[in-house]
């Protein structure tokens, strides 16, 4: 038995939005033979877009039910069925945080119609429910609202089962047996994207590395980085949909591919390097590819350690190499101040407090007195290099030695004067007695915050990483 449905809401987040719709078909793999139809009150304004999309206003459903009173019924209406949604996910989703939120856990087997159109008619130009109707002559009455769209979805469903049944030498059985088989295939995969077969999923590797989606166009839409990717993407196709912006990624990736790293460090720092280089459409962590603005640190004539900050390679300080590159200067002052107070430092000798005088003001200011020779040079340096330990490496220069992509492999990292270098692969027969023979086995990639971050968190984490460290 299967449960068709269509909702309609307030908005495309599930974990805000709520729903002013519902319709259900009932089909018993034969036929359609019973239906549930009713406005639901959101217990708040309908948007005017949702209205100018959906024609239900607030005069409508002012004296519908609340979900609560409905409840019930829905539960009942789908309880023994397979959940069948044109795009599933969000109908689904939507229903479970409803019920969610009445302390009821609502969990249903799924099967999403755009999978098995897709499977079963494939070629199409679009899979959208009005598309798909116009493309092979499903009467669509009502758009955009739940009777109308659970209708068309019903009859969708009832035309899909029966492409899938011809007749085996006139044996019915047969052909029944077919179509069972199929629809437990899309039930069991009801949660990929619509275009990703069971059979690719399968063949991912359990092991360390970064992995691509692709949409239809080949073009790069996402790039993640797990130390099992078979795992991790399964757990992306299994998350309950947030968004209509969540719902659109998944239905856009239509491929799959990965590189085999060998371990979480390497696989870390090269999903770095290839979101900035591709810049995915659906990656909004790391995007930022451009660092030219430096924390700087020299001593005065004084013997006091000063921070500031300022453009990479400007006039003024091009002699100086900064301790961290970060990507504005507004994102380099806010780095500053938290410094400042979390370390107790200066703002006057941060290069934060820009006036003629001394910093005065000691409790605003966070100074115990080093800009007016209150506190020694030697009492105050030592917390300006505890803030620089907090950002910069235990040591100068090293090499990181990991776990490789196979046996008799492994991995290498290079920091040379607190600058990332890259990494690359060696075997076992490597041997190296200096830097430059580890700088000859790797492939350079850029420095940048993100990468100073991840070989920080690293190397304070409990791996067990060999770190040959060069004076």
């Amino acid at each position: 038995m299967y449960a068709i449905v269509d909702i309609e809401t307030t908005g495309g987040q599930p974990h805000q939005d709520k729903i002013t719709e519902i319709a259900i078909f009932i089909h018993d793999g034969e036929k359609i033979v019973d239906k549930y139809h009713t406005l639901v009150n959101p217990e708040r304004p309908i948007p005017y877009f949702i209205t100018q999309l959906t024609g239900i206003k607030d005069d409508m459903v002012t004296e519908a039910p609340k979900f609560y009173e409905v409840a019930k019924e829905i539960v009942e209406f789908t309880e023994g069925k397979v959940f069948v949604a044109h795009n599933v996910r969000f109908d689904y989703s939507f229903l479970k945080k409803e019920f969610g939120d009445l302390g009821f856990t609502f969990q249903r087997k799924t099967l999403c119609t755009v999978r098995l159109s897709r499977s079963l008619i494939p070629g199409l130009p679009s899979y959208s429910l009005g598309k798909l109707c116009h493309s092979i002559d499903i009467p669509l009455t009502q758009r955009h609202r739940a009777i109308g769209d659970a209708e068309a979805t019903a009859l969708l469903f009832d035309k899909l089962i029966k492409i899938n049944r011809p007749v085996v030498d006139g044996n019915m059985n047969m052909a029944a047996d077919n179509t069972t088989l199929v629809l437990k295939k899309e039930i069991a995969t009801s949660l990929l994207p619509p275009a990703i077969k069971k059979e690719q999923v399968d063949a991912l590797p359990m092991v360390p590395g970064v992995y691509y989606f692709h949409n239809e166009a080949g073009e790069v839409i996402y790039v993640g980085k797990s130390i099992n990717i078979k795992k991790r993407i399964i757990q992306h196709f299994n998350i309950d949909y947030k968004s209509r912006k969540s719902l659109d990624f998944k239905n856009s990736i239509a491929d799959i591919t990965y590189e085999l790293m060998g371990n979480e460090l390497v696989a870390l720092l090269f999903e770095s390097a290839e979101i900035k280089r591709m810049k995915p459409q659906y990656n909004r962590q790391q995007r930022r590819s451009v660092f030219n603005t430096g924390i700087f640190m020299h001593e005065d004539a004084n013997g006091y350690k000063r921070l500031s900050y300022g453009t990479i390679n400007r006039a003024d300080n091009e002699s100086l190499t900064p301790i961290i590159a970060l990507s504005n200067h507004f994102k380099a002052k806010g780095f500053l101040f938290h410094k400042v107070a979390k370390y107790n430092l200066c703002q006057k000798l941060c290069d934060l407090y820009k006036t003629n005088g001394a910093c005065f003001d000691f409790q605003v200011h966070q100074c115990n007195g080093a800009c007016i020779g209150k506190e020694s040079p030697e009492e105050y340096n030592k917390r300006v290099d505890e803030a620089i330990d907090s950002f910069t490496y235990e040591h100068n220069s090293f090499v990181l030695i990991g776990k490789g992509r196979e046996p008799g492999e492994k991995s290498v990292v290079v920091v040379e004067h607190g600058t990332y270098l890259g990494f690359g692969f060696v075997d076992e027969t490597f041997s190296a007695h200096s830097l430059d023979d580890f700088k000859g086995a790797i492939q350079r990639y850029n420095d940048n915050k993100d990468i100073q971050q991840i070989i920080r968190n690293h190397m304070r984490s409990k791996h067990k990483d060999k770190v040959i460290i060069f004076a």
